[in-house]
């Protein structure tokens, strides 16, 4: 129990309510084009040029969802979850090779917006399933569990890698994984990441199929469940408790820690420490496990806590608060870290793992303390006093965030909404929530291994 609890329970929900889902919906409703605005000023005015990606548009629909779901019930929410729904299915997938685009124009039509054109990705389609998957959850329209599915099959026919195991990447219009070797080429602004495995894509495939195995017991769902699991539990993660980011076809890690410091610099994108990745990953990994039924996991508890530790033994500010985006560790093994900026997504990743962990090992105080510390970073550097909402980086660092967008196409509900839910429903210790189950069910789990 901590102390000023009910405090805290009543300025996360007015962050939730106020801060955020006054704001943004039904601002953000595309009532013309369909689907969900993109670009939207830092006070909240419509900007001229909008495009749509498919995952901040499914990560509307998975927020809205789970908001409903959340607060017992909002016709209004359900609604705009189904038009977000609409657009997906009749504007975003390719009625003739299968699969989400990547991006389309307002309108739904083909734009050279980042170059991605008529491309896939599995990443994308990745939370098109996320956001499918939680709508059925929710509202049991059989509509959205086929589309879940067919979405499901397309990624296993089209982007499983069947030799080496895990997922590519790159997806061409014809849905065909493509690399630097294919006769197709890219202009996407992502190509140096052509070619490559990656643990972006990876984890949120493993969360986008654990939410899918909530609704969906299906036998191959399963095993490529559990094998995203074990891929990044026993391969992705390095001894130290880090993520590595990107890897070969056959999971050799991909290091310029031995290149000149300029080739480092300049592939520091393929290889860095994202501490908040590692955190989010350690929530995600316990989601997966538990929505496996594996039971007495003491590998996977044991790695997650490991990436939490280490996270807050190398990324967090000691000083104001918060956690850096990126750290290294240096041929001779030295660590420093290299950006000490504080991106928004990562700093509500870390107010949820850090709670969760607190409640798996209440025994050791420091995860409930850095929550606490967390949150009054979140409350002084993050969240807009003025016109509501999170500004896109801790502005003690990024200042000019101040008039930085409230929206963009990585930018919108999603990170901070399952946030603020889930600290919300640990907090008041709500007996049904998902959540719960998966905190008790790790601390039964911690236990035993006492």
């Amino acid at each position: 129990m901590m102390d000023n609890e009910s405090k805290i329970i009543k300025e996360l929900h007015d962050a939730f309510q106020h801060g955020i889902l006054d704001r943004w919906y039904p601002l953000t409703v595309d009532k013309e084009c369909g689907g969900f605005f993109t670009n939207i000023s830092c006070n909240w005015n419509i900007m001229p040029l909008q495009e749509k990606m498919i995952v901040s548009q499914a990560r509307h629909v998975w927020t809205l969802s789970k908001t409903s779901e959340f607060l017992g019930g909002s016709e209004e929410f359900d609604q705009n979850a189904f038009h977000g729904f609409k657009y997906l299915t009749q504007k975003m997938w390719d009625s003739t090779h299968g699969g989400f685009y990547q991006i389309r124009s307002r309108e739904g039509n083909v734009t050279d917006v980042k170059g991605w054109r008529d491309e896939k990705r599995a990443y994308g389609n990745a939370f098109a399933l996320y956001g499918l998957a939680a709508l059925f959850g929710h509202t049991q329209n059989p509509d959205a569990l086929e589309w879940a599915k067919k979405t499901f099959h397309w990624i296993e026919n089209r982007a499983h890698d069947d030799r080496n195991k895990g997922y590519f990447q790159f997806l061409s219009p014809e849905s065909v994984p493509f690399d630097r070797k294919s006769a197709y080429k890219t202009v996407a602004f992502d190509s140096n990441e052509l070619g490559f495995k990656d643990q972006n894509s990876s984890i949120h495939l493993l969360e986008a199929y654990t939410e899918l195995y909530h609704v969906w017991k299906d036998d191959l769902l399963r095993a490529r469940l559990l094998e995203l699991l074990e891929l990044i539990r026993d391969i992705m993660v390095a001894d130290q408790g880090y993520l590595q980011l990107f890897f070969e076809n056959d999971w050799k890690p991909v290091s310029f820690r031995h290149a000149s410091d300029a080739e480092r610099k300049t592939n520091f994108g393929l290889d860095h420490i994202s501490f908040g990745h590692d955190y989010e990953t350690a929530f995600l990994m316990l989601e997966a496990s538990h929505a496996l039924g594996v039971q007495n996991d003491v590998r996977t508890l044991t790695i997650a806590r490991k990436m939490m530790d280490h996270a807050l033994l190398r990324g967090w500010d000691p000083v104001s608060g918060g956690f850096y985006d990126g750290g290294y560790y240096d041929k001779n093994g030295a660590f420093s870290i290299v950006l000490d900026t504080k991106n928004w997504w990562a700093q509500a990743e870390g107010l949820n793992a850090l709670l969760l962990f607190s409640k798996i090992f209440p025994e050791d105080k420091r995860y409930a303390a850095h929550f606490l510390k967390q949150w009054e970073y979140i409350k002084t550097s993050i969240i807009d006093p003025v016109n509501g909402d999170w500004f896109e980086g801790g502005i003690d660092k990024e200042p000019q965030f101040r008039s930085g967008q409230k929206s963009h196409m990585w930018k919108c509900t999603y990170h901070t909404s399952r946030a603020l839910m889930n600290c919300i429903a640990l907090l008041r210790e709500d007996e049904y929530s998902e959540i719960n189950a998966v905190a008790e069910h790790w601390r039964k789990t911690a236990e035993s291994m006492h």
